[in-house]
């Protein structure tokens, strides 16, 4: 009777293992037919590339593209809304794999060890006052405060011109307290991608205005890796963003938040 017990306790091990490694082997196969998973780190509040509409979603142009971009290359992305610094930090610490966040390219960056696709969207950026200023050209801004966000484009624009004109630079870590200080007078103006600025005017009402002729000739943003291993992704990224260009899907997203 014991040897018949050890013998159906054996049978029953062994059917178990065959079960486990049967489930092992289910989970591998639906894993390799939904292809490569990425981490891809963006800011939060950066209108309209990223931001969280009405509806409590995170949406924008970057978003948009990505989505489209991963769903055209068979690969799967988990969108990691951090805010600037904290996108950038992720990706140096290789705690994710890619950041879209209206990173502009430029050479600085790249010195630094950024890794940037193609370019998907020229910007310029601008200077930008509270309604109803005085300040009406680049010679109004002599001695004047102004407000960047840390580690921009527009941030490069106003130390281009600090020594010029006397300029008193404030950096801050987000766009919309930057535009809070100047609409509370704190700061005199502030520096922004146009794009985003006339959007953020638009839908948030702000009590804001840009003066004609006080922007720079602009750069394309481009999504960007910080560690070659993800070379991959690179790749995936510029051949899907061929494709979304020439099949209209571009286009569509750029009409859907710009009009």
């Amino acid at each position: 009777m014991k040897n018949i017990k050890r013998v159906l306790a054996l049978f029953m091990c062994l059917a178990l293992c065959v079960g486990v490694l049967a489930a092992c082997g289910s989970g591998e196969t639906e894993t390799s037919s939904t292809g490569k998973k990425y981490i891809i780190a963006t800011d939060t509040v950066f209108k309209p590339f990223e931001y969280t509409d009405e509806n409590g979603d995170f949406v924008g142009i970057d978003v948009d593209i990505i989505n489209a971009i991963a769903e055209d290359q068979g690969f799967e992305i988990e969108l990691n809304s951090l805010g600037w610094d904290a996108a950038v930090a992720a990706v140096q610490a290789g705690q994710a794999d890619g950041l879209i966040a209206g990173a502009t390219i430029k050479q600085e960056r790249i010195d630094s060890g950024w890794i940037f696709s193609d370019g998907y969207y020229n910007a310029t950026q601008t200077f930008v006052v509270k309604k109803g200023s005085d300040i009406k050209s680049f010679d109004d801004l002599k001695g004047k405060s102004i407000a960047v966000k840390n580690g921009t484009a527009g941030a490069d624009f106003a130390e281009e011109l600090k020594d010029e004109y006397d300029l008193k630079i404030t950096r801050f870590k987000d766009s919309p307290t930057m535009y809070q200080d100047v609409i509370l007078g704190n700061s005199d103006a502030c520096v922004e991608d146009t794009p985003i600025m006339q959007a953020s005017i638009k839908e948030g009402d702000l009590d804001l205005e840009i003066p004609e002729g006080m922007a720079n000739e602009g750069s394309p943003y481009g999504f960007a890796i910080m560690d070659e291993a993800n070379q991959e992704l690179l790749d995936m990224f510029n051949a899907g963003l061929k494709n979304i260009q020439d099949n209209g899907k571009y286009d569509e997203i750029l009409e859907k938040y710009l009009g």
